[in-house]
């Protein structure tokens, strides 16, 4: 895995054998970094980054000077290796949750400007997925969620759904928080 952008571009990072991930491709990456150069200010956001695995959309935001990183994960090995990355790195803008996303997203530490989940894709209620981020009101008005996801889920029909990209396998799909609190 390496680091595509921001302060450690081209930083490669060596997951460990065996931890049950299925990190985004560097050709996916890099083509959903391109897509957020032209929508956000990465210097000025907090992100959420949910189903975070090994870290890598995590890392890449924070290399790229978002101002706070909250990185969740159920998984004790994936979390031990996002901590001891982060040390190493010195990302001081990232904080580690091991948590449950759908137990933590109603007590999550206030509101995101970008909401990024890459859930298994075998996960139980994945088609879900955006109505519980937004009912629970962790992205800002205006903010951004991405999924990421199999191409047998379609989340087109949602209200606040803007835009789908496939890169391979891989599919994100984009919305927009048009709610006022």
């Amino acid at each position: 895995m390496r680091i595509i952008g921001g302060k450690l571009s081209r930083r490669i990072i060596h997951t460990p054998p065996g931890l049950p991930v299925r990190p985004t491709t560097d050709k996916a990456k890099e083509a959903l970094f391109n897509i957020l150069n032209h929508h956000v200010d990465f210097e000025s956001i907090r992100v959420l980054d949910l189903f975070a695995g090994t870290g890598n959309i995590s890392f890449e935001f924070a290399s790229r000077g978002a101002i706070e990183v909250v990185s969740v994960e159920n998984n004790p090995r994936c979390t031990r290796f996002v901590s001891q990355v982060k040390e190493k790195l010195s990302l001081d803008n990232i904080t580690v949750y091991k948590a449950d996303v759908m137990r933590f997203l109603p007590n999550a530490p206030g509101t995101f400007d970008v909401v990024f989940a890459d859930p298994p894709y075998d996960m139980e209620g994945i088609s879900r997925l955006p109505e519980k981020i937004f009912s629970n009101h962790v992205l800002k008005p205006g903010g951004l969620l991405i999924v990421e996801h199999p191409d047998t889920v379609s989340f087109e029909s949602h209200k606040s759904f803007r835009d789908k990209r496939r890169y391979s396998k891989v599919h994100f799909s984009f919305f927009e928080n048009m709610r006022t609190y």
